[in-house]
């Protein structure tokens, strides 16, 4: 097992005094703030021990089979919200409405898994009811940003020759546009429905939730030709538990603590391109 550490800003030399926990036989520099400790200790024991001591110090800790790599994946699956944008897409459109907080009590009760997320999406965008459609624009240009490295991300797995797909409990709105600015393969979300330049309170069709997620992925895999295994998933919340849990790898950004309990990776730390490090 290899042992893989970076955090941003972090010194080599505080990686390596992590590293020790884990008594790796030898080390390999992947940039300025990540390194690669090879044929290390990879107990339970020690792997918590790393875990505690990386947490504290700032630093996302990975272990991972020795010679995995990119080319071992021909796809990388990616939640939207709080995962390759910044932000909550219904949290900021109900901010229109007034009603942010209200709206983003329910949203992070069904990231942590506490709410069914179709019933609670279904709550969410019947209070949006009323909003002007224009709305939506000005969420996607005054207040969503792209995650920290996933653009970076992004060009790597392309260049790399893997196909992209962004699969979201949020809107087509947002999705259509994001797949047209970072020439993502697939995309999939919800479609709010609009009448009379005014969002209705209702979505159009089936809602996206995790089956639906998971679904999407075993789809896009056999359109590909390829199994689940050879997908990257990437999420934050619960509802993105069941399409990380057939991928390949599972990575867990900023994620909510029983998504990162579950991940092979958790990014907590860095961008999103510490995946592309990790595999380097």
């Amino acid at each position: 097992m290899n042992l893989v550490l970076q955090g941003p800003g972090a010194a080599q030399a505080l990686l390596t005094d992590v590293a020790a926990l884990a008594r790796p036989a030898r080390s390999v520099a992947i940039s300025e703030h990540a390194l690669r400790f090879e044929d290390v200790d990879a107990s339970p024991d020690v792997r918590d021990r790393v875990a505690a001591a990386a947490y504290a110090a700032g630093v996302d800790a990975t272990f991972i089979a020795a010679g995995r790599t990119l080319a071992d994946f021909r796809l990388v699956a990616m939640d939207m919200d709080s995962t390759l944008i910044t932000i909550e897409c219904i949290d900021e459109i109900a901010d229109m409405q007034g009603l942010k907080a209200q709206v983003s009590e329910i949203t992070e009760a069904a990231m942590r898994g506490e709410l069914d997320f179709a019933a609670s999406l279904t709550r969410r965008v019947a209070l949006l009811e009323g909003l002007e459609a224009s709305a939506l624009a000005r969420v996607y240009e005054e207040r969503l940003r792209i995650s920290p490295g996933g653009e970076a991300m992004l060009a790597a797995v392309q260049a790399a020759g893997l196909k992209t797909l962004l699969v979201s409990g949020g809107f087509t709105f947002f999705t259509e546009r994001l797949q047209a600015r970072l020439g993502l393969d697939y995309a999939h979300a919800n479609v709010l429905e609009i009448e009379n330049g005014r969002l209705t309170g209702r979505v159009v069709g089936g809602i996206v939730d995790a089956e639906e997620k998971r679904r999407t992925v075993e789809r896009v895999c056999a359109e590909l030709g390829i199994e689940p295994r050879q997908a990257i998933v990437m999420g934050d919340g619960a509802n993105d538990l069941r399409m990380m849990g057939i991928a390949g790898l599972s990575v867990a950004f900023r994620a909510k603590p029983v998504v990162r309990a579950q991940a092979d990776v958790a990014l907590n730390f860095s961008g999103l391109d510490g995946i592309v490090k990790i595999l380097a």
